[in-house]
């Protein structure tokens, strides 16, 4: 559904991406791991149209396009949640839920369409907020963060991309939001999630994807992978032997 070919990005003299490919496909979550500086959040901006790769392309179902903006992205059905959320804590749930893609009618906002239509998605989620009219500031770590994974399916896109959805979250948070994210990939869509916590990426995840100092390091199949391979990969150091499911450089 969404693919990064051999994508080179590169600040002064500083290499970020060192042609790194990714493939990321419908009704699969797919985990993008790496160490601080691996240039996951540079690929991540690549994907969202935040900047342009120096070499290399993204194609969406086999076709190279042109992510020259987020608009673009968005057009595409490529939607990001960083980790800030960028919720609005001021506004409630409906509004942030529809912020910048508010229902009119002759110029004229129509509240209680935008309401029903937040309760219909929170619902097929499953995400539940006792009250959505309360600002966003009053809602937990967990509601927010659904909140914001909600408002992303808003346009309907194809690809989700979620930046550390689970950091600062308690345990019991956190299983909800894991929840969602596995609700994500029912739906069909392309989900891939960027998280540090690899007992976070064994629960949710089909394939995980290594990156080290921009480079691609290892694919594994999550069912047939060992935690020692993945960090082997991530680290750059030796997995133990026997440490199955890995494809490429990370293979034990």
């Amino acid at each position: 559904m969404l693919s990064a070919r051999s994508v080179t990005k590169r600040y002064g003299a500083v290499q970020a991406l060192g042609g790194v490919s990714l493939d990321l496909r419908p009704g699969e979550v797919v985990a993008l791991v790496g160490d601080n500086g691996a240039g996951k959040s540079t690929l991540v901006k690549v994907l969202s149209g935040v900047v342009t790769p120096d070499e290399g392309a993204v194609e969406q179902d086999g076709r190279p396009v042109r992510l020259s903006s987020p608009h673009d992205a968005r057009r595409l059905g490529i939607a990001t949640v960083h980790q800030d959320l960028a919720l609005c804590e001021n506004l409630d749930v409906v509004a942030n839920l529809f912020l910048g893609d508010e229902r009119r009618r002759w110029s004229v906002l129509r509240p209680i369409r935008m309401e029903r239509a937040a309760r219909d998605l929170l619902a097929s989620l499953d995400v539940r907020i006792p009250d959505i009219r309360v600002p966003v500031a009053m809602l937990s770590g967990g509601q927010r963060q659904s909140v914001a994974i909600a408002r992303a399916l808003v346009g309907e896109p194809k690809v989700v991309i979620l930046d550390e959805p689970t950091a600062a979250l308690g345990v019991e948070q956190t299983a909800q939001v894991l929840q969602l994210i596995r609700r994500l990939r029912d739906r069909g869509l392309a989900v891939m999630v960027i998280s540090h916590n690899l007992a976070d990426v064994r629960a949710t995840s089909d394939r995980i994807v290594v990156l080290r100092l921009g480079r691609n390091a290892g694919e594994f199949r999550t069912a047939d992978s060992t935690p020692e391979a993945v960090v082997a990969a991530i680290t750059g150091g030796v997995a133990l032997a026997g440490s199955p499911g890995s494809t490429g450089e990370g293979k034990a």
